[in-house]
């Protein structure tokens, strides 16, 4: 990302007189139906649970307008096909303790839990998977419809490579300049070089202050709030479901 960016963000009056707010530190490590999904690395929107378009292109702008304050987790006890409508057998909204309503409790303390352990999952890797939400806008229609956006744990968590950012390091990169994920157009692009979904980070502009304002009270609106929150129902049809083949987080552009 070049300082010219970052300056002309800092130069924003918004971005350092308000100093950085709860979703930039809740990264930085200090309802609706509509979402994006990253499966088979493409960029999907799916509404209403159906997949109603496909991008072609490898790259979105959009405006994070709020973020999950934890990262949650959530295990599955079968592989099922990708796009599958199940709910995990357990999961954990702050990422630490399994929710009461799990179906099949692994664990009190998710630490603690055997399916945290490095080689429960498949080729050495945690058989219960990391993720987080965020509620986006598209930058060319920050007054249109918000969207979900589950991230897993490769698009989370990591190290800046090239200024190749995951999200917590492009939130850690931000806050170095007290900037907010939450002031900028962001552009998600795809690791072209992974063979699973992951994406990294890069603010490309700042808002203006009317983008600023709209996003603002977009990002604080209870659809945005209950994008972020994590909560998975099971119904008398779901818990009866034969089991059938990897859930890979459904998770647009049109």
């Amino acid at each position: 990302m070049s300082n010219d960016v970052i300056k002309s963000i800092q130069n924003l009056p918004v971005s350092v007189e308000l100093g950085l707010d709860d979703d930039t530190r809740a990264v930085a490590g200090a309802g609706g139906s509509k979402r994006i999904s990253i499966r088979g690395n493409a960029f999907r929107m799916v509404v209403n649970g159906e997949e109603i378009a496909v991008s072609d292109s490898r790259t979105m702008k959009v405006v994070i307008v709020n973020v999950a304050s934890d990262v949650s987790r959530a295990y599955y006890d079968k592989q099922y096909p990708p796009g599958a409508k199940l709910s995990p057998v357990c999961w954990s909204a702050d990422g630490k303790t399994p929710n009461a309503k799990s179906k099949s409790l692994q664990h009190t303390n998710c630490a603690e839990c055997p399916q945290n352990v490095k080689g429960s999952g498949s080729q050495n890797s945690r058989a219960c998977k990391f993720s987080r939400a965020v509620a986006v806008l598209l930058e060319n229609d920050v007054e249109g419809d918000l969207y979900a956006l589950s991230l897993p744990s490769q698009s989370i968590f990591g190290k800046a490579d090239n200024g190749n950012m995951p999200l917590n390091a492009y939130a850690q990169f931000l806050a170095g300049f007290n900037v907010n994920v939450t002031d900028v157009v962001t552009e998600l692009r795809f690791d072209t070089d992974s063979a699973t979904p992951k994406l990294f980070f890069k603010a490309v502009r700042p808002l203006t202050e009317e983008e600023y304002a709209i996003c603002t009270a977009r990002g604080s609106s209870k659809e945005a709030k209950d994008l972020v929150t994590v909560e998975y129902k099971v119904d008398k049809d779901e818990e009866e479901a034969p089991a059938p083949a990897a859930a890979v987080p459904a998770d647009l552009h049109r």
